[in-house]
């Protein structure tokens, strides 16, 4: 099941003195049940215009989009999501706690219920000590934690997160990639918008690269980083103690363990040495710019 579908998604604006901005060219994308999709692209290459018409804050200007089966276009469509916006605005006379009780009713969700799942979510985010204090005084590593929190406090189907480690220390980015593993392990969906490679390589099953509108390449991070692969860093001994490490081409491996072995070097250790998404993101859009030049 797709539980979250673009279809033809096209976004024109009209810029400063009257100038077409294409935020967004005949977008197709399926995201499945279950699924951690990173939506990735540098600023400006429209992953926010998509989210927010995922979300039904903008319109498309032709094409269609669809949560759970739902058209965005429809409130219910909402029910099921969580959303953390790039920039998270609270009233920020409220204490932590209290924004989360707002979020919780706003909900419907039972008193006794939201209590518990808001002290619980707190705690699990490290706001527990500054829940009585007025957002205003929090900082912004605070505010986008804050904002997470309440993407969790109704426990939906989906969440929809758009640059969910902005703002973050180490500590905080950790924690964050931490979270988005465990919703995975309880079959939520998470749709997350970066221009942080690593953040994707660590917790996605898929991504997509976007790029000045158009979507140019979907693919499994598994099925990346295999291609990725240029050799293999074979680490070996001898009886006699003799160590050796060396890189083997991708080609050269088998016929190299062989030798190795013919030789009398027992192998310790074989490491793929390969790139990372942050090299196949640059070579997608380095083509792109060269189709570009050449048109």
């Amino acid at each position: 099941m797709n539980v979250i579908e673009f279809t033809e998604i096209t976004k024109v604006f009209r810029g400063k003195k009257g100038f077409i901005v294409n935020a967004l060219k005949s977008m197709s994308l399926q995201v499945a049940k279950g699924e951690v999709f990173g939506f990735l692209g540098p600023n400006g290459a429209g992953k926010s215009t998509a989210i927010k018409i995922l979300l039904g804050l903008i319109r498309s200007t032709a094409g269609s989009a669809r949560i759970m089966g739902v058209d965005v276009n429809e409130c219910s469509a909402r029910l099921s999501v969580g959303y953390l916006p790039e920039n998270p605005s609270f009233y920020d006379f409220l204490t932590g706690e209290e924004y989360l009780r707002f979020v919780g009713r706003s909900f419907g969700m039972d008193p006794s219920l939201l209590n518990s799942a808001g002290d619980r979510i707190l705690r699990r985010l490290d706001l527990w000590e500054a829940r009585k204090r007025p957002i205003r005084g929090y900082s912004k590593g605070m505010v986008q934690r804050l904002g997470l929190a309440q993407t969790l406090i109704h426990d939906p189907a989906v969440y929809i997160l758009d640059e969910p480690m902005s703002g973050l220390d180490p500590i905080g980015r950790a924690l964050v990639k931490e979270i988005i593993r465990e919703l995975k392990e309880l079959g939520k969906t998470v749709f997350f918008s970066t221009h942080i490679t690593a953040d994707v390589e660590a917790v996605c099953d898929r991504v997509g690269v976007i790029n000045k509108g158009t979507l140019l390449t979907v693919d499994t991070v598994a099925s990346i980083l295999q291609r990725g692969v240029e050799g293999y860093v074979v680490q070996r001994f001898l009886p006699d103690g003799t160590t050796d490490r060396q890189l083997v081409p991708k080609s050269d491996l088998h016929t190299f363990i062989e030798q190795s072995i013919a030789s009398r070097w027992s192998i310790e250790r074989i490491e793929p040495k390969r790139k990372d998404i942050e090299a196949f993101f640059l070579d997608i859009v380095a083509v792109e710019q060269r189709h570009e030049t050449q048109g």
